[in-house]
């Protein structure tokens, strides 16, 4: 594999996530940035994708902020990269702002030819191999990233077409699934082919997720030629999002561990954790690295995990930073999660076949469970009625707790 690293694009394609206006957040702040950005970098991540300045004056002065802010932090190999249209302005408003490189884009399908950019195929090959050919001119030892924008829905001879001018003059060409309507057989076929073609070109893919494909789509990216996988902290992007890092660098890390060697596993779940801060949300129950991926709530899920977490836990995530399991309390626990429940939270002392009776009592008032009148309430009913003595707990066994349930 050719792997070089994640490009990070959280301050980008993350801040047009709806998720931002469903959290009533609707852009980072500049201590927000300052703090995702500190847990990017001790995660490993060193390369970023910011606005184009001249988006907004508040992304412009943000950037340079959150430039000076990690030069102070004194790390070597952080790259900026600003994403650009091909346009004079955007190129020029980048360079002047410091940016380190340029992702520059533009659409070839017939749907940009028509309704966006209103250049026709031959128009655009013209336009672009001028402005990339005096930007690299004017700039040779800038980073330079091309790609044509919707590349799953753009034919293949058209990119290649395009890419035939422009590649001995650009560092990186893009591949992205704009509208994350690429499978992993096509995604194999176009890097394959893309990458025997330019083999001196590194290739950086970025995958939306509308099929809920893009983490498969960037692993068969990597496994046929990419070097750079664009992603973001919870995949939070346009639409479905894109790749979460740290489902990536989940799956990477089972693929070949000597991929991660770069990057502190262990910050994965400190830095989810650290974003649903940020925008007042839990950690999404569909992230890889989540405490969620440690909660367990059927009886017999419950009990096995108690005896050995391995039986219904194949992946160690502790080497992702969560530590600890969840065993929630609640009208699928059985006698087993009561039993440990009771005696480890509650310090009653009961048998087995006490804890088996109070579990079905407790069971058959199941549809009482609500917000208000939560499954510890009702189970403390219950268990009143059996008279049960307390037991004497020594703090320093306390521990060995699989997890505090009060």
């Amino acid at each position: 594999m050719n792997f070089k690293g994640v490009i990070d694009t959280t301050f980008r394609d993350g801040q047009q996530s709806p998720l931002m206006f469903d959290s009533y957040k609707y852009r980072f702040t500049i201590e927000d940035k300052k703090s995702l950005i500190f847990g990017l970098i001790q995660l490993g991540v060193r390369n970023f994708e910011f606005f184009a300045p001249n988006v907004s004056k508040s992304e412009a002065h943000d950037f340079i902020e959150i430039k000076d802010y990690v030069a102070s932090l004194g790390i070597p190999g952080i790259r900026f990269f600003a994403h650009c249209r091909c346009h004079p302005r955007d190129i020029e408003e980048a360079i002047k702002a410091g940016f380190d490189g340029l992702n520059l884009y533009i659409g070839m399908t017939e749907y940009s030819q028509k309704y966006s950019h209103g250049m026709k195929f031959e128009e655009i090959i013209t336009n672009v191999k001028k402005i990339i050919g005096t930007t690299r001119k004017f700039y040779p030892n800038l980073y330079l990233r091309f790609s044509a924008e919707d590349s799953f829905r753009t034919p293949l001879k058209d990119i290649i077409r395009m890419y035939d001018e422009v590649y001995q003059m650009v560092d990186t060409f893009g591949m992205p699934d704009t509208v994350g309507i690429a499978t992993p057989t096509i995604v194999a076929e176009r890097i394959k082919a893309v990458k025997e073609r330019y083999p001196k070109v590194d290739l950086e893919c970025h995958f939306h997720n509308d099929r809920g494909l893009s983490l498969i789509n960037a692993i068969t990216a990597l496994q046929n030629g990419a070097s750079y996988i664009d992603t973001s902290i919870w995949g939070i992007a346009e639409r479905s999002g894109i790749t979460s890092v740290t489902g990536f660098l989940l799956n990477l890390y089972y693929e070949n561990k000597s991929l991660c060697k770069d990057y502190n596993l262990k910050v994965c779940y400190p830095l989810n954790v650290l974003m649903g801060s940020i925008l007042k949300l839990q950690v999404s129950p569909t992230e890889s690295v989540s405490i969620t991926n440690r909660t367990h709530t059927a009886g017999v899920h419950q009990k096995a995990v108690l005896n050995n977490p391995y039986v219904y836990e194949a992946h160690d995530l502790k080497n992702f930073g969560v530590d600890k399991n969840q065993l929630f309390l609640g009208p699928l626990s059985g006698k087993n999660l009561i039993y440990y429940y009771l005696r480890e939270i509650e310090y009653y002392d009961l048998t087995l076949d006490q804890a088996s009776e109070i579990a079905k009592e407790f069971k058959s008032k199941s549809s009482e469970m609500n917000k208000k009148n939560k499954p510890e309430a009702i189970l403390k009913k219950v268990v009143a009625q059996y008279n049960l003595p307390k037991l004497s707990i020594k703090k320093t066994y306390l521990k060995n707790r699989v997890e505090n349930l009060d």
